[in-house]
């Protein structure tokens, strides 16, 4: 070689460095924290048991029978307490049939209300279980099952012999260490716009494997989703999505939208939004709104690269990031005999986790564009 480097012929771990870079962007990207290891080029993981803390009564109540569906009836046992939204009657489960529940008043609390109504949101409060107890509500691991594929992603770090002869930026070691976090911050770029759009192929003699990503897996039949029919974003279309998410079993504390989404959406919150400013966000857009329908806050993270006509509201428990076992992304020489300079090999094999993707996520779309909004907010004189 014509030019020797403190780690030439070693093979450099870069995964904590891009750990580093991909919790700082502020992007999509940041929400995928590393998870277990993936052993095969179709990682699999086991669904969590999250089920929603809510059912609704689907048709006309016949004395206290109420109809609901068969997803519904699975979160109630006989003795569990429920009461309808925005009151305060206290309603037990007295029996569960194959297509409806019954329940009794138990307690009026002060409420005028004397039994469900066809399309009551009725909230679980609990199910009181007697001393010595064998089971109550289960929670865990379901046997359900989901899956994606890994994807290789390479980078070449490059240093000519010209570059390493004029010395600008100090030694060899530093020019590239330097050009290595470009070459990341490149790659973390490519990342976020496969963790949103990437599509799950797997891998074969004629096809090259990859990811899936926010698309491939929060759209389709099953999928949570909101048609704002061209409307402007607010914070009804907001709480209705949150809602969806709430009555699933996740917990809605993220908005994923546009610079553009964003900047609609603080018109109406202005005054209201709580800025943040620690170690573990950056961006332009950093705020918090009160959910309405739980009280907890969702944090607003503006993403170029989404859709602007498009919102999510997210549970962060639904993303991870799983390297191929032996796979994480690392670095090492691959100059050519004969080359005038350097070079180096980023690569590494990765895949995204959406854990729970149909219950965690919701999706907002055909809104009004931004800039659209904007004028219209502008023009109406908010």
């Amino acid at each position: 070689m014509l030019y020797t480097y403190s780690f030439q012929n070693k093979k450099r771990d870069l995964s904590d460095i891009l750990s580093t870079i991909v919790k700082d962007e502020p992007r999509f990207i940041s929400n995928f924290v590393r998870v277990e290891d993936a052993t095969s080029q179709k990682h699999e993981w086991l669904e969590d048991q999250i089920t929603g803390r809510s059912v609704t009564v689907s048709g006309e109540v016949s004395g206290f029978t109420c109809p609901a569906s068969a997803s519904d009836l699975a979160k109630l046992k006989v003795g569990t307490l429920l009461v309808a939204k925005n009151d305060s009657a206290l309603f037990r489960v007295d029996a569960i049939g194959e297509a409806d529940f019954t329940v009794s008043l138990v307690a009026a609390n002060g409420s005028s209300k004397s039994a469900p109504a066809s399309g009551d949101v009725m909230n679980i409060v609990s199910t009181p279980v007697s001393e010595g107890s064998i089971s109550g509500d289960e929670t865990g691991i379901t046997g359900n099952v989901n899956y994606n594929y890994t994807q290789i992603f390479r980078k070449d770090i490059v240093l000519s012999g010209s570059a390493l002869a004029i010395n600008v930026f100090g030694n060899a070691d530093n020019q590239l260490n330097r050009q290595t976090a470009f070459a990341l911050s490149e790659l973390c770029r490519d990342m976020n716009r496969v963790a949103l759009f990437g599509r799950r192929v797997e891998g074969t003699s004629t096809s090259i494997s990859e990811a899936g990503g926010l698309y491939a897996f929060g759209v389709g039949d099953g999928a949570l989703e909101i048609n704002a029919d061209t409307t402007v974003l607010d914070s009804f279309i907001v709480n209705d999505a949150a809602q969806k998410v709430l009555g699933e079993g996740g917990e809605p504390l993220q908005i994923i939208c546009s610079p553009g989404q964003a900047r609609v959406l603080s018109c109406e919150y202005a005054g209201k939004l709580q800025i943040l400013r620690s170690d573990d966000r950056r961006g332009a857009y950093v705020a918090v709104i009160v959910n309405e329908t739980n009280g907890r806050g969702m944090t607003i993270m503006a993403d170029p690269d989404v859709p602007d006509t498009d919102v999510w509201v997210a549970d962060p428990a639904c993303f991870g990031m799983s390297c191929l076992k032996g796979r994480a992304i690392s670095d090492e020489d691959a100059t050519p005999k004969g080359f005038d300079g350097i070079k180096r090999m980023a690569l590494g094999e990765l895949t995204f986790v959406f854990k729970n993707a149909r219950q965690r996520l919701c999706r907002i779309k055909n809104l009004k564009d931004s800039a659209s909004a904007l004028a219209e907010i502008k023009a109406a004189g908010k």
